[in-house]
C-alpha cells in the first residue's frame, strides 16, 4: 500500500513538472509489479503505449512455461494469454514437443520496457521459443539459463538444420487465429514456408520478415474490441508475401550499394510518462 501511494505521488509530480524533469516512462512501468486493478485495455501504440487490467500467464500450465521469470514479463491482455493457452494445445500435439516455451509478453502495466524491446507496450506481443518445448517440469532456475535454439544460415537467408515440419505447423496455426495482426520471423524461414506450402497460403500474408527473429517468433495480436484508444498497426500488405520476402533474402546475400542520398537515421528519445497516452497516468496510479 506504501508502494502504491509513492507511485500515485510520483505520477502526480510527474504531470506537474517539466518534461525534460521527469522520470523515464521505463523506470516507472518497469518498477510495477502487478497489473492494474481497471478494466483490460490497451492504450496507444505497440511502441508507445500502456496496458490496463493485464493478467499473468501462469509460470506453467498443462502445455506451456514461461521463460525467464526474474524479468516479469509474463503479463498481458486476457485474450492475449487465450491465445497463449489456445497455441499451445496445438503445439503439444506435435511430434516431439509437449508444448511451448513462452518469452516476454508485456510488464504487468506495460510501457516502455527497461531493456529489449521498443513494443511489447499493450500486452499484445508474444514472443514464442524456436526450441521444441519437451520438457514442462523446468525449475526457476532452468528456466533462466536454458537457451532457445536459432533457426537460421547464412544470416537469415536460409534456415539451419533446426527447422521442421513442426515449426511451419506452429507458425502456421499462430497465423491462422483471426485474433493475430501479424507474425515476425527471420526472412529465410517465411521464404521457406511459402515454398513448402501447399494448401491454404491466405495465413502467409501474417507472416512477415524481419530481422532477428531466430530463437524465437513473434505474435502480434489485433487490438482488442473494446479497447478505444489502441491503435491497431496497418494491415499488412495483400497478396502472400512471399516475393518481398525472397528479396529480403537476395538482399542479404547481394547486398545492394549504400544510398549516399539516405537521411542519417534519427536516434530515438526515451519517453516520459506525458509522451504517452494520457490514460497511462491513470494505468501508474491504479491499485
Amino acid at each position: 500500500m506504501i508502494l502504491l501511494r509513492f507511485f500515485a505521488i510520483l505520477t502526480a509530480v510527474c504531470l506537474a513538472v517539466p518534461t525534460v524533469a521527469q522520470p523515464l516512462a521505463k523506470q516507472l512501468f518497469g518498477a510495477q509489479k502487478v497489473g492494474s486493478n481497471q478494466k483490460a485495455a490497451a492504450f496507444g501504440s505497440y511502441s508507445r503505449g500502456c496496458a490496463a487490467g493485464s493478467v499473468q500467464l501462469p509460470e506453467t500450465g498443462p502445455t506451456w512455461q514461461a521463460m525467464r521469470l526474474s524479468r516479469n514479463r509474463n503479463w498481458g491482455h486476457p485474450q492475449t494469454i487465450d491465445y497463449v493457452q489456445d497455441l499451445s494445445k496445438f503445439a503439444a500435439r506435435q511430434p516431439g514437443w509437449s508444448g511451448l516455451y513462452i518469452g516476454d509478453i508485456s510488464q504487468p502495466r506495460g510501457g516502455p520496457m527497461t531493456s529489449g524491446h521498443r513494443s511489447h507496450q499493450l500486452g499484445l506481443d508474444i514472443d514464442i521459443w524456436m526450441l521444441p518445448a519437451d520438457n514442462l517440469r523446468l525449475s526457476r532456475n532452468a528456466r533462466e539459463n536454458i537457451s532457445s535454439i536459432s533457426l537460421r544460415r547464412s544470416n537469415g537467408a536460409y534456415v539451419n538444420g533446426n527447422w521442421t515440419k513442426q515449426h511451419h505447423a506452429i507458425l502456421r496455426e499462430a497465423a491462422k487465429d483471426k485474433r493475430v495482426a501479424r507474425i515476425f520471423v527471420f526472412p529465410g524461414a517465411k521464404v521457406e514456408m511459402c515454398k513448402e506450402e501447399t494448401g491454404n497460403r491466405a495465413y502467409l500474408r501474417k507472416i512477415r520478415p524481419w530481422w532477428g527473429h531466430h530463437y524465437h517468433f513473434h505474435v502480434r495480436l489485433k487490438c482488442p474490441r473494446g479497447s478505444r484508444g489502441c491503435i491497431n498497426q496497418d494491415p499488412p500488405p495483400k497478396g502472400d508475401g512471399c516475393a518481398e520476402a525472397q528479396q529480403w533474402v537476395q538482399n542479404i546475400l547481394n547486398p545492394p550499394p549504400p544510398d549516399p542520398n539516405a537521411p542519417a537515421p534519427k536516434k530515438r528519445g526515451e519517453y516520459r510518462l506525458a509522451d504517452l497516452p494520457q490514460q497511462c497516468a491513470s494505468v501508474l496510479q491504479s491499485n
